[in-house]
């Protein structure tokens, strides 16, 4: 979990800020729609691939662990390459086939995680947790040792800075090595996980066929809607966080540090996400965990909040991931039978990495769009707008799920 996230962590919440930036200032100048395409498209087509190459292959014929160590192998090579491209077509060529290589690797390392342990309440989040603490290393360590100079202390998030180092902008391109390496050393390390074998005697010989009769389950189907409209504006946070923490006056080289705050926050509640599971049940924390998606884009759009409440309103992030997120995935595990566990989280990444997504690209540049005049961006309407999202979401989760699950589990 620490290497999966790691190697994602490295490279995302700066990427758009590279992307954005003029050439002037070291960036490509890429505009909003094909930032969108870029990081929205490319990985929808990986999610929608991920119950063909991952699911089935690993629910079926090879072991789990062998799949994934292949996979981001290759991805990490894949990254590297990329990060020698200015073109745009060559971006979204290459992003397209990395989504497709590291996607499913997300429902891979969940479903080996819950293969090998008993109470997924309890075990999951402690052993997720860990993800979480990658993603915020990665983010920490490309910075101080490649972005900046003469690191010191600081009050403000995010804590440790130094003078940046010429440049800064373009520099930013070598996170996506950063991540290479780290993709590189995550497959060999998958050579020591736990042996996870396919289920080859179980009745459905089309994992992803059974998993999709999950839609069956009424509880399913709300998820998933609710789930469609969280991921669009999930992914659109990683599409503007990074330009618009620029714009309030966030260093470039403390835009990865400074979104970490959110990743600290979901260390907290992925630890105690088991209490609040079997204390308040799936249908409220998840209910919490779509209204945070709400409050944090109301505070961004708040233009009259100083830069500090900004960045540390991201704590909400805790909130939004473990509390919707990986309660969900909890869930969708322990509705699916047990031999097509694999294909059902794969199943449910069609949704939330693949729909999401490419929805995410395409309303960011469109929202973008309308409120840009003379060249001038209002993020506060545009965050106001996610905000509204996240409120409708919540309002219809809450009244239509219905846990479905037997007496033995989480109420």
């Amino acid at each position: 979990m620490f290497l999966q996230y790691a190697l994602w962590g490295a490279w995302l919440p700066v990427t758009a800020r590279y992307l954005s930036a003029t050439t002037s200032e070291g960036g490509l100048g890429f505009s909003g729609s094909e930032i969108g395409m870029i990081l929205g498209l490319a990985g929808s087509i990986g999610a929608i691939a991920a119950p063909f190459i991952a699911g089935q292959i690993a629910d079926r014929y090879f072991s789990t662990e062998r799949v994934l160590g292949l996979l981001v192998t290759a991805g990490g090579a894949v990254k590297w390459i990329t990060a020698h491209q200015t073109e745009y077509s060559a971006w979204l060529v290459l992003s397209i086939i990395y989504s497709v290589l590291y996607m499913p690797t997300l429902a891979l390392s969940n479903s080996i995680t819950f293969s090998h342990i008993d109470d997924q309440e309890n075990d999951f989040p402690k052993i997720r947790v860990w993800g979480t603490i990658g993603w915020i290393v990665a983010s920490w360590v490309f910075p101080m040792v490649w972005l900046q100079q003469g690191l010191h202390f600081q009050w403000m998030p995010p804590f440790i800075v130094g003078t940046e180092v010429p440049d800064v902008t373009s520099r930013l391109a070598d996170a996506l090595k950063f991540s290479g390496l780290i993709s590189v050393s995550y497959g060999a390390f998958c050579l020591l996980l736990p042996h996870t074998p396919p289920k080859r005697d179980a009745i459905e010989k089309l994992a992803f066929k059974k998993a999709f009769e999950l839609f069956k389950k009424s509880s399913f189907t709300v998820l998933v809607i609710a789930s469609l409209a969280v991921s669009v504006i999930h992914q659109i946070y990683f599409l503007q966080t990074g330009p618009f923490l620029s714009h309030i006056g966030i260093l470039d080289s403390q835009i990865g540090p400074a979104m970490t705050i959110g990743q600290f926050a979901e260390i907290l509640t992925m630890a105690y996400l088991g209490f609040f599971l079997k204390r308040l049940g799936f249908h409220k924390v998840i209910s919490i965990g779509v209204a945070a998606y709400c409050i944090r884009y109301a505070i961004f759009g708040t233009g009259s909040f100083p830069v500090w409440i900004m960045v540390m309103s991201q704590a909400f992030h805790g909130f939004c991931y473990a509390f919707f997120f990986a309660a969900a995935y909890i869930y969708v595990d322990k509705l699916a039978d047990e031999d097509v566990r694999h294909s059902a989280q794969t199943v449910f990444g069609i949704i939330i990495l693949g729909g999401g997504p490419v929805i995410g690209g395409w309303l960011s540049g469109y929202l973008q769009n309308i409120y840009t005049l003379d060249g001038v961006f209002n993020y506060s309407d545009f965050w106001y707008s996610l905000s509204l999202i996240g409120l409708l979401t919540t309002i219809f989760f809450y009244f239509s799920f219905q846990t479905q699950l037997g007496k033995d589990n989480v109420k």
